[in-house]
């Protein structure tokens, strides 16, 4: 835990250190053009903080933590220096300032949106309280307060300023202030807080005539969507770098209406026109012959723009859900093996008519608070029942063979993984964003782990489950069996076991909690955690009036069928995540409950495990 601390404080302050540099970058690329106009000082005070500015990024850029990309970053803030000190046009050190905050955060990423679509509402209130003093209710920089302060605020309404000027870099002045200014750091106020405000801000530059033009332009002209596929897209994009693509006048329109209502991208089809995005330029890479390329995009459109939605469409159309998985896989298995480009085309064009019906289902008009409750009590079962089973038949196991003092390290090592859960969730909530691929993979060496643990286990089980079996083992090993490495050993799979559901109940759940109906969330959980106990409770009470022999004989089964179910959703999971290939088998159906998959791996794996079992309950007969 120690080392987490620390490591958690050095990425904070990486972190820091990267935004402070994106921050004195921006500044550069706006405020210089204050300094220098047509190779002549303007303003020396002004071209001197220009020269100082650009020495500080220099600086921090070399405290960075190595990386390859760092000399790149060094050459190009030298880049900035010499064409500061040559007092070069405004468009070209604007140009190296933005193109190196680009690359900054390309090498160095810092979180770049909220966790929800923020609140304008709420941003008005906060600026209302805090900035309209200084900065006017309507953002003009002429509040009761300006007069006092040297330099005067910033006048939102600047068109030309605020063009220049992303959300992001909004939310990185109310984040950190503003040195040599009356501006003052915002860091105490929540983050989602921090958002709205600068959204808030961020609107005053374009009217609200604009803004309708906007909203005409938005809903008219699709391939907007795809230039601002996300509100990722929304907050790092400046309108100056937006109206290089479609002009300036539609993109002052364009942003008005987006900063006003960023929901317009982070509807639950935002994601989804990332996958649309994100599919069509894999099929374009294709074309121009770099398959590499259209393989990482295919597994981006799944992890980065379809996996955010997954609980969402999962509690709304499961079989829908696990149709997209597989046209997805299909589609990266068809770009691995060669595929040519119309017949991918093909395929996209069917993903797309089923991201239609995805749209539809996850619409605000198709949801419910008992759908909610219903999908929430469904996925604390689902992936609940499995680590159940198995903590069931180790406690019961333990009071078979009458060796309660290694019961602690059974309890000890679930209680441990909730209690990883639960920080899990505060680091996917407050610290880190987990994504699609670490999921995966968490899911996948977790399931696979199992699988292999619980293989050995099944298979001694079943050899003890003769009742003379059983009582030489007693006679002979328990005193061994039961103490050491082995109740470690009880500690460790019963861990491996509960996290690995826990840490994908909570990530479900914490994307769920963010759309909203809290409370039937809440009481699904509270439900699914009651069904849970009562299964457990009759699991124990039966497994106590069960004679030995049969207890391990059914244990082992039990053990067997879950081996097998482990084996296949680990590899479907590596293969989500792009570890493993996808190798179609079109006529196997797809049945997740029971790790089925239309995959040869998952299906060869199951299959191995299988014949492990095979032998081993075979050899076991045969000693007996």
């Amino acid at each position: 835990m120690i080392v987490l601390v620390f490591a958690l404080g050095a990425a904070k302050a990486e972190t820091g250190d990267v935004e402070t540099t994106w921050r004195l970058l921006d500044y550069i690329a706006v405020d210089y053009a204050g300094a220098v106009s047509q190779g002549q000082v303007s303003s020396p005070a002004e071209y001197a903080e220009q020269n100082e500015f650009a020495a500080t990024v220099a600086e921090k850029l070399k405290a960075l933590p190595a990386k390859p990309e760092r000399q790149a970053l060094l050459t190009e803030a030298g880049r900035l220096q010499q064409a500061i000190g040559q007092k070069a046009e405004p468009e070209q050190v604007a140009g190296i300032a933005h193109q190196l905050a680009a690359a900054l955060l390309a090498a160095y990423p810092v979180p770049l949106a909220p966790k929800k679509v923020p609140d304008l509402a709420r941003g008005a209130a906060l600026y209302g309280q805090n900035c309209a003093g200084c900065h006017g209710e309507a953002g003009d920089g002429r509040g009761p307060d300006a007069a006092k302060l040297d330099p005067p605020p910033v006048a939102f309404t600047e068109a030309e300023r605020g063009r220049q000027r992303s959300v992001f870099a909004l939310y990185q002045v109310v984040t950190q202030g503003l040195d040599g200014t009356a501006m003052a750091s915002f860091e105490a106020l929540p983050p989602d807080d921090r958002w709205a405000l600068a959204f808030y801000a961020g609107r005053f530059a374009f009217p609200d005539e604009a803004a309708a033009e906007g909203e005409r332009l938005w809903k008219k002209d699709a391939s907007l969507h795809g230039l601002l596929p996300d509100l990722k897209a929304l907050i790092g994009t400046t309108p100056a770098a937006l109206a290089a693509k479609i002009g300036q006048d539609r993109a002052d329109a364009v942003m008005a209406y987006l900063r006003r209502h960023p929901d317009a991208v982070v509807r639950q089809d935002g994601s989804l026109s990332l996958v649309r995005s994100h599919l069509s330029q894999s099929v374009d890479a294709v074309r121009a012959g770099d398959r590499g390329r259209a393989g990482a995009l295919a597994l981006s459109a799944y992890l980065d723009g379809f996996e955010p939605i997954e609980p969402a469409l999962g509690i709304r159309d499961r079989t829908l859900l696990e149709r997209i998985e597989g046209l997805m896989g299909e589609y990266r298995a068809a770009v691995q093996g060669g595929e040519g480009a119309e017949r991918l085309s093909a395929r996209v064009q069917v993903i797309g008519e089923v991201l239609d019906d995805a749209e539809a289902a996850l619409s605000p008009n198709a949801g419910s608070a008992a759908t909610t409750f219903l999908g929430a009590a469904t996925i604390l079962l689902r992936e609940g029942l499995e680590a159940l089973l198995i903590v069931v038949a180790m406690i019961a196991f333990v009071r078979k063979s009458e060796r309660m003092e290694v019961m602690p390290y059974v309890h000890a090592g679930w209680v441990a993984a909730l209690a990883a859960g639960l920080i899990t969730w505060a680091l996917a909530t407050w610290v880190i964003g987990i994504s699609g691929a670490s999921r995966e993979l968490t899911e996948g060496f977790g399931s696979v782990f199992a699988a292999v643990v619980l293989l050995s286990v099944g298979i001694w089980m079943h050899g003890k489950a003769q009742a003379d079996e059983w009582q030489r083992y007693i006679r002979g090993k328990m005193s061994k069996a039961l103490s050491g490495r082995s109740a470690w050993f009880l500690f460790g799979l019963a861990f491996i076991v509960v996290y690995r559901e826990v840490f994908e109940t909570i990530l479900f759940y914490a994307a769920l909690w963010n759309q909203g109906n809290g409370w039937p969330i809440v009481a699904g959980g509270l439900s699914a955690c009651l069904a849970l106990a009562v299964i457990a409770w009759a699991m124990l009470r039966f497994s106590r009036t069960l004679p030995i022999g049969k207890f391990f004989a059914y244990s082992s089964w039990l053990m067997a069928v879950l081996t097998v179910v482990l084996a296949g959703k680990g590899i479907s999971a590596l293969q989500e995540a792009g570890i493993v290939g996808i190798v179609p088998v079109h006529s196997v159906p797809r049945f997740s409950v029971l790790g089925l998959f239309p995959t040869a791996q998952t299906i060869a794996a199951q299959l191995t495990m299988l014949a492990a079992l095979v032998i081993g309950f075979a050899a076991n007969r045969r000693r007996a």
